[in-house]
């Protein structure tokens, strides 16, 4: 994967010994650095450098931390932008006016460099995991997912890579519109919490993807329990989404792009399973890949189906249609 690039940390602050201190302590953390010394300065410096966070002294002249915290907030291009005050103040109400403005944090002076250090890892580790979750699940996103997943190729951990999306999604969509859609993906976010749970699958990270897809990293030894209560899960959840009378036959009927009736099967589960133990993947790009790739197989499949790779006994996990019955 690309090495990321440090964290840059706008520092405003009047007092220039002050500043620079911080900053040196801040680059031998790792984190990149900017200063400014006035309100006007900050302003600039966010506009132009886009720091992944600002620290700002309450008495900033022009322009104070508060009132530069609050022109921050107001605007939607700095709204979620991490803040940590600065006071000299330590008084509760001080704090609490500096929570109430939208800062993130509070430090008062003087302060250890260590304790600012660890507080602003700490700030941008919070933002970054609401930013990269799912508005609909609030499950961790794409960037998320490939964070953990090479973290376990780089400590050499064993894992299965398991990648589902739903199948016929799009007649949900169609005839049910897009709220209901959103019930169905919300569903499955409650379904592969609950198999992980069913199945004792320890460790594991659970992501939503994005749309219909969603991953389950776990243990190579867990994939298959996993993934078949997954599917049983979802089954029953389709039942109750679906209107009764697509549930007793069995099949949403839908017109197509030519505008003719056709027939879609309920809703299911297509799943590609990526094992390091069938192969080692140079990082977490491969495995997905790979992933994906049996996805793909998996829907060539009627019904839940769950994919692994050539030479792998399927066992229970190559499941055939799911059918139900009035009383299922």
């Amino acid at each position: 994967m690309p090495a990321s690039t440090p964290d840059l940390v706008l520092i405003a602050d009047a007092d220039p010994e002050i500043a620079e201190f911080l900053a040196a302590r801040l680059r031998a953390d790792g984190f990149d650095t900017a200063l400014a010394r006035d309100g006007y300065q900050a302003l600039a410096g966010i506009a132009l450098r886009r720091p992944g966070i600002v620290l700002l002294e309450a008495d900033l002249p022009f322009i104070d931390g508060l009132a530069l915290t609050r022109q921050l907030r107001a605007d939607p291009a700095t709204a979620s932008l991490p803040i940590i005050l600065l006071c000299a103040k330590a008084s509760s109400a001080d704090k609490i006016a500096g929570l109430k403005a939208g800062a993130d944090d509070y430090i008062a002076k003087p302060f250890d460099p260590a304790e600012v250090s660890a507080r602003i890892d700490s700030a941008i580790r919070r933002h970054r995991e609401v930013r990269e979750s799912s508005p609909l699940t609030g499950m961790p996103g794409n960037d998320r997912i490939l964070r953990e997943l090479q973290s376990w190729i780089k400590r050499g951990d064993p894992f299965a890579l398991c990648y589902i999306d739903i199948d016929q999604f799009k007649a949900v969509n169609d005839v049910y519109g897009f709220v209901r859609g959103d019930e169905f993906i919300r569903a499955l976010a409650e379904s592969v919490y609950a198999a992980a749970g069913d199945a004792g699958a320890a460790p594991v990270f659970l992501g939503h993807v994005g749309g219909d897809d969603f991953t389950i990293l776990c243990l190579p030894d867990h994939a298959e329990a996993v993934t078949g209560f997954l599917n049983d899960h979802f089954a029953r959840r389709v039942r109750q989404l679906c209107d009764p009378r697509d549930v007793e036959r069995g099949y949403i009927e839908h017109a197509d792009r030519n505008r003719r009736m056709t027939r879609s099967r309920l809703p299911t589960l297509s799943t590609g399973v990526a094992l390091s133990t069938m192969r080692r993947f140079g990082d977490a790009y491969e495995a997905v890949a790979e992933a994906t790739t049996l996805k793909s197989v998996a829907k060539s499949h009627s019904g839940n189906y769950v994919a692994f790779p050539e030479g792998r006994a399927p066992g229970k996990t190559g499941r055939r249609p799911v059918f139900w019955t009035n009383d299922r």
